[in-house]
């Protein structure tokens, strides 16, 4: 939205200084508080010679303001400038009003492709709270580079391969049960590992019995296999259920098992690049000069492991794919396999090693359910809609005119996990606080959503009396609550920017906050229903652009934005 602002500052300021208008227009930001202007360049960051203090003064002394640009006032090492508010204010509930659900978008991916691998949980297990992060931060990720006009991919890489499925194959023919496996697919067969694998502590035979039947599947048997492939679209089929409650559906629905003869083919070139050693019949991946360890790439029976496949299915989606970039959403308690990963890859000579990016996350400590120490995602989102539910019939004559107060609980309940999980930085460990995130009031998740639906609670007021023009005359908006809205909304499309460079989700999650939190001030003594028609019609046109923007980024985070509650 600054763009133009910044090219005309940069072009005067680059006859100044002598610096590339481009190096000018990266050098400017947008302060932290607007008292100090609307947007202010960084002189230090233009690597010019001399004391960065007295350049700014005299830089900003001899720029020439003009109707658009009206002040340049030195602060140190920073140059702050000041933009018409008239004209700002123009501009920015025109362009909203304009491209809607597209305000902030930009093309600059055009012609490129990303793969967002995230999410990921193991076959046969319920969906894990801790999978949580990688789903919500990995959907993140993947909505923004979708919105830069990147021609994004959300790829699933279920973990659907290995000996544990051999396990669980033995503990179905002793523990399972045909109806629990129909009625309740991961349920069953997580109750199904948790048995065998108890039994197996005291029986050693079954262990030997699981790594047989593993290498049976590996070897291609027949009837090893549809079991397998059994359990696992049961499973998918569940795992749909609860991405289609998190507003989430992914493109590609990929695993371990999928992996073809490109394994082979990285078990060749790691052994060409001298990377393999071998110990007791197994192969091991030497790093130790790169101070990242060893690690088994292959058993001694000849079966695989997550190191192989993961070098094995990289190869094989860069074939298929042909991506300009691929990110890993996953855990920091993997960093040190995502380490070893990567340098295999770059040690092997892929000439698109350097495309692949990891994004880590922190732990959630603390997530259980009020009843007990429960992890189970599924547990944690039915208990947040039931109380979400019942805050809700707190106020009867508001509970009345919801159309679905199901629906509306359980997207309460998700946006509160949502916006507590983005609220920090997204490497930091945080504890999960049930009382903080279900609260309607401060940095909270049903905060911003009752923010939002205020303001189409606004609209519906004013239908029949006031109209949504975008022809209104926004000179009326000169009070200071305005004012910060406008300014806010402008901020939009480089909070989208900023969000995507850095991959840090509690960068817009804190401008949703702010937005929100200056839109409840303005409420409060900018009325629209009783004011004289023209500033009615003015103030409709700027809370109409801030539930168009607030609606935009409730979806970037993937939340359904909420009409009424």
């Amino acid at each position: 939205m600054f763009d133009e602002f910044k090219t005309s500052i940069a072009t005067q300021l680059a006859v100044l200084t002598g610096a590339p208008v481009k190096d000018i227009v990266d050098a400017i930001e947008i302060p932290r508080s607007n008292a100090h202007g609307d947007l202010a360049v960084t002189i230090p960051r233009l690597r010019i010679k001399g004391n960065p203090v007295q350049m700014a003064k005299d830089w900003a002394e001899a720029f020439k303001v003009d109707e658009v640009i009206t002040n340049a006032v030195s602060t140190g090492p920073y140059i702050n400038f000041r933009i018409n508010r008239q004209v700002l204010t123009r501009k920015v509930l025109s362009d909203i009003y304009k491209t809607q659900d597209k305000y902030g978008w930009t093309n600059e991916g055009a012609g490129k492709r990303v793969i967002v691998e995230f999410s990921s949980p193991n076959i046969a297990k319920p969906f894990h709270a801790g999978h949580l992060r990688s789903t919500i931060i990995g959907n993140l990720i993947y909505n923004l580079y979708k919105a830069n006009g990147w021609d994004a991919i959300s790829m699933n890489y279920l973990g659907d391969w290995g000996k544990q499925y051999g396990l669980l194959a033995v503990g179905f023919e002793r523990f399972g049960n045909e109806e629990k496996l129909v009625a309740d697919p991961i349920l069953h067969l997580f109750e199904v590992y948790v048995a065998i694998s108890a039994a197996a502590k005291e029986d050693d035979s079954l262990n030997d019995r699981a790594r047989a039947y593993f290498k049976s599947m590996e070897d291609g048997d027949e009837a090893a296999l549809a079991l397998w492939k059994r359990f696992r679209d049961l499973s998918i089929a569940k795992y749909k259920d609860t991405y289609a409650r998190l507003n989430i559906k992914f493109d590609v629905y990929s695993g371990e098992s999928q992996v073809g003869e490109a394994m082979t083919r990285a078990m060749t070139m790691l052994e060409e690049c001298g990377l393999i050693t071998e110990s007791e019949g197994a192969k091991l991946l030497n790093l130790e000069k790169y101070k990242l360890g060893v690690t088994p790439v292959k058993k001694s029976d000849g079966t695989t492991l997550y190191l192989t496949r993961d070098i094995g299915a990289a190869i094989e989606r860069f074939e298929k794919y042909d991506f300009d970039k691929i990110i890993y959403v996953v855990s920091s308690q993997q960093d040190m396999h995502m380490k070893q990963f990567l340098k295999a890859i770059d040690l092997i000579g892929l000439p698109y090693a350097n495309r692949f990016q990891h994004v880590n996350y922190g732990l959630v400590r603390g997530m259980s359910t009020r009843r007990g120490t429960v992890v189970f995602l599924d547990d944690m989102l039915r208990e947040s809609k039931e109380i979400m539910h019942n805050v809700m019939r707190e106020n009867e004559k508001k509970y009345e005119q919801v159309t679905d107060p199901e629906h509306t609980a359980d997207v309460l309940g998700i946006s509160a996990i949502i916006v507590q999980d983005m609220l920090a930085k997204r490497i930091k460990d945080y504890d999960f606080d049930w009382k903080r995130i279900l609260s309607f009031e401060g940095d909270t998740g049903p905060y911003i959503q009752y923010t939002h639906t205020r303001l189409c609670s606004i609209e519906r007021r004013a239908q029949g009396t006031v109209k949504v023009n975008p022809d209104a005359d926004v000179s009326l908006l000169t009070e200071k609550h305005a004012y910060e809205i406008v300014t806010l909304l402008a901020q939009y499309p480089d909070v989208l920017a900023n969000t995507l460079r850095s991959l840090e989700p509690c960068t817009i999650i804190h401008y949703m906050l702010e937005l929100s939190r200056a839109v409840s001030s303005a409420i409060e003594q900018m009325r629209v229903l009783g004011a004289p028609e023209d500033v009615a019609e003015a103030r409709l046109l700027m809370y109409w652009s801030a539930r168009a923007v607030l609606k935009n980024a409730l979806t970037i985070i993937g939340l359904e934005p909420l009409t009424c509650m």
